[in-house]
């Protein structure tokens, strides 16, 4: 049996667990269930935190319009299969359907919503978690290893740009609706998969979507399958390995020209205007001296890794990123530390696969180290 021991600083009884992990996404619940597979047991031997107030981890913040059919795939979690998904109902509720329903059949006790704030290290070497809830109270773990997969939706990145926009500004995570913008001039920035869908989807709304990117689009004939996330994993596995901020997945790949944006494309629709120069007042000056008047600008500049829970471990290299041993989920500078959802495991496909690996290495680490018997 395990439970809580001692008192904290804040007060706080300590609860002892042999592995402690950080969120509840795809890369949390495949650890979650390969940490049941090498013998822990949920709530006592091992414990999820979530800071989300429902299943479904970022998916669980997707706007309405995100249809089903929209989504680029979703690799399965491990020993079940997502079927049946009605390709017109918003992705976020097919997700957080199936993500909570797979917490409840394989008991994994998911302790939600606690936002870890702090990890740090004990005198003794063990882990210190210290989460809070959205009503003030505070709990404390300590546990022998911590398994982190937080992934990125709580660092929105937007660009700096020269000038100044006086008309609203958004990003990608505070999206409304597509129908919020009929009859007005929105400027998507960003050369990813998600700035494509906004473009179309803006425009079947009755919007006037105009298209920037840095660099020109790079269409290319492949589809979203397991031989396109293995190629999304292995281009940004050595840049981790070097302790390099992880690549965006378009910087890596190119866009997959998918059969619902060839409308877009042929039209012209899905046609960037090039790089910004500096933002106007009412508009836009792009880099080659054009320039437009726009009502709302989108920033689909994507997200970073919501890793500065763990600030405290002084995890970042000088060079921005976390170096990554050779089985891409060690953290090398803080062993008993591991990453799921971070560079080569972003995908679904390698999230999954990364909670197998972080898992195993955990048991691992902490054998002969299980939490103190209360």
């Amino acid at each position: 049996m395990n439970g809580s021991t001692g008192d904290s600083a804040r007060g706080a009884a300590v609860i002892e667990r042999r592995v402690v992990v950080i969120g509840a996404g795809q890369a949390g619940l495949s650890t979650a269930y390969y940490l049941q597979h090498e013998g822990l047991i949920a709530g006592e031997d091992f414990e999820v935190l979530d800071a989300n107030l429902t299943p479904g981890g970022a998916w669980s913040h997707r706007w309405d319009a995100l249809t089903f059919d929209w989504v680029n795939g979703i690799y399965d979690l491990p020993g079940s299969r997502l079927e049946g998904a009605d390709p017109a109902e918003p992705a976020r509720e097919v997700i957080k359907r199936y993500y909570g329903g797979y917490e409840v059949e394989r008991d994994l006790r998911v302790a939600r919503p606690w936002r870890v704030v702090s990890v740090e290290r004990d005198v003794d070497d063990r882990f210190m978690i210290h989460a809070e809830h959205p009503d003030g109270a505070v709990r404390i773990y300590r546990a022998g290893a911590v398994i982190s997969g937080t992934g990125t939706w709580d660092r929105p990145y937007v660009p700096w740009y020269p000038g100044r926009f006086d008309g609203p500004q958004l990003h990608t995570r505070e999206f409304p609706e597509p129908s919020d913008f009929a009859g007005k001039r929105v400027l998507v920035v960003g050369g990813g998969i998600s700035a494509v869908e906004f473009v179309v989807l803006l425009d079947e709304a009755g919007a006037t979507p105009i298209w920037s990117t840095r660099t020109p689009p790079r269409w290319r004939d492949v589809p979203f399958d397991t031989s396109w996330g293995l190629e999304v994993e292995n281009s940004v596995a050595a840049r981790t390995r070097a302790g390099l901020r992880p690549l965006s997945v378009v910087a890596a790949t190119g866009l997959p020209r998918a059969p619902r944006l060839a409308p877009a494309i042929d039209s012209g629709v899905l046609t960037s205007r090039g790089p910004i120069a500096r933002l106007l007042a009412g508009g836009v000056e792009f880099a080659d001296g054009s320039t437009e008047n726009v009502d709302v600008i989108l920033w689909a500049t994507g997200f970073r890794a919501s890793i500065g829970h763990l600030a405290g471990l002084s995890v970042r290299e000088r060079t921005g990123g976390v170096l990554m041993a050779d089985d891409d989920v060690s953290v090398v500078k803080v062993p008993g530390l591991f990453l799921v959802g971070y560079g080569r495991s972003a995908s679904t496909l390698g999230a999954t696969r990364a909670g197998r690996r972080a898992a195993r290495a955990a048991v691992a680490a902490t054998e002969g180290r299980e939490a103190v018997t209360a």
